[in-house]
């Protein structure tokens, strides 16, 4: 009696293992964990990259800060085209290939990076490096779509997490490098991003192309007509008179345009959060750097626990509500953190720095995982690049919009932008679930359990 309650007790459902036991075993088996090794290593460089990349423009090849500004703001522009061409090629191509193609075409571009020493030179050089970042994830999370299947948002989850650890394992060793502060060591560092380059495309190399989910098989099959809903996902086919690609297609477009202020708390917690504490609170300016510990430490920690609360069409769309319900409770607290001492001001900054993490970790599985629900599944590659143009363009757009319109408005233009969000949150909420064919519920309102 007792072997069969200790045996009982050892099987553990395969959704809730820990972090380190599903990254040994993660959806998808070897090719996921292949990939998410792969996707750790490039965001190493990444790490490396965002920490040096403005001090070796400055100092190395002597930009001025407007030139800099310039640069940087134009490869976010030309990001923005990465994801729907990625898609579309997708669509037509098999998404391993083209992935190792990415690291490729960064790895060159940076390594021009090092040789090109005018403005005009590096302007279209860079360009192509944030063009090809952008595709690259966008096809990262393609393949990790067609190679997890249903168990996608824990795949996301556990790809965020491995992302998170690279990043900062890369920023980790950038401040070495911009401790020695020298010419030399700064090269070293643009060479580091760009060898990971090469170990990311070597390791996709060593996948296999996934095949395409058992839904797609069934349709090319016959066994699933257009236009159905299967399984609270839109299994629209060919025959089925919906728009020919996203597009056209005005119920995803709406999706995408809403989904742009629902990845605001990027923005927020990398350009609000710092800059309202150092120019419109009295909080001490060393709780800067605790904002980011904050964020990576519960991203890593609490987003696989939260994928599991997000899988499904009907949780996805409850993860949008809440996402909007903790963006305007944080937007409340940074508008009272200009009111009371240095000591108040920062515990109320600290708590809008969880608040918007959390809201971080809603949005990153809900988001992707509605872009796909929401998505033809025979033209799925097409819409997720689309969808994909949401997070580039809130980048280029949302740290203007905080600092221009928010932050000039004062603490009103935070709780402004905080019921904005909120509002849009439940327009998105409802757009989605009337898409996917998705009923009120009374027994699942109840709110998400972080845990």
């Amino acid at each position: 009696m007792r072997r069969r309650e200790e045996s009982g007790r050892a099987r553990v459902p395969e959704e809730r293992r820990g972090l380190l036991a599903q990254l040994r075993n993660p959806p998808g088996g070897r090719n996921a964990r292949i990939m998410l090794l792969a996707l750790a290593v490039d965001r190493t460089g990444s790490g490396l990259w965002a920490a040096s990349s403005v001090l070796y423009l400055t100092f190395v090849t002597r930009l001025s800060a407007q030139q800099i500004g310039v640069l940087l703001g134009v490869a976010g522009v030309a990001g923005i085209a990465g994801s729907p061409l990625a898609g579309r090629l997708a669509g037509r191509f098999p998404v391993r290939p083209l992935l190792i193609g990415c690291h490729l075409l960064r790895l060159v571009t940076l390594g021009l990076v090092l040789v090109c020493t005018g403005f005009d030179a590096l302007l279209p050089v860079v360009a192509v490096t944030y063009l090809g970042d952008r595709a690259a994830k966008t096809l990262e999370m393609l393949f990790a779509t067609r190679t997890a299947g249903e168990r996608r948002a824990a795949y996301q989850a556990l790809s965020r997490s491995a992302a998170n650890a690279g990043y900062g394992v890369g920023a980790g060793i950038a401040a070495i490098g911009l401790a020695v502060g020298t010419t030399g060591a700064y090269r070293v560092l643009i060479l580091g991003n760009a060898l990971s380059f090469v170990v990311a495309a070597v390791l996709v190399w060593r996948t296999t192309e996934p095949a395409e989910g058992v839904v797609e098989a069934a349709r090319a099959a016959g066994a699933v007509p257009g236009g159905q809903v299967v399984d609270g996902q839109v299994a629209d086919g060919p025959e089925s008179g919906r728009p020919a690609g996203p597009w056209r297609d005005r119920g995803y477009l709406r999706f995408v345009l809403l989904d742009i202020p629902m990845n605001l708390d990027d923005s927020v917690l990398a350009v609000g959060l710092p800059l309202w504490l150092v120019n419109r609170t009295s909080a001490p300016h060393a709780l800067v750097p605790a904002f980011l510990v904050i964020n990576t430490v519960l991203v890593v920690v609490l987003q696989l626990g939260v994928s599991r609360r997000a899988e499904g069409p009907r949780r996805a769309t409850r993860a949008v509500l809440l996402y909007g319900v903790l963006m305007f409770v944080c937007c409340g607290f940074l508008a009272v953190a200009t009111r009371g001492g240095a000591w108040a001001a920062g515990a109320v900054l600290l708590a809008a720095a969880l608040l918007v993490t959390l809201a971080e970790l809603m949005r990153s599985v809900s988001s992707w995982e509605l872009a796909v629900l929401l998505a033809p599944q025979d033209a799925r590659a097409a819409y997720l690049g689309v969808a994909g143009m949401a997070q580039s363009i809130q980048k280029s757009a949302g740290p203007p919009l905080l600092t221009g319109v928010v932050m000039a408005a004062g603490p009103v233009g935070w709780l402004a932008l905080g019921a904005v969000v909120a509002g849009l949150a439940v327009v998105q909420r409802r757009a989605c679930a009337h898409r996917l064919g998705i009923g009120p519920s009374r027994k699942e309102s109840a709110a998400l359990v972080i845990g």
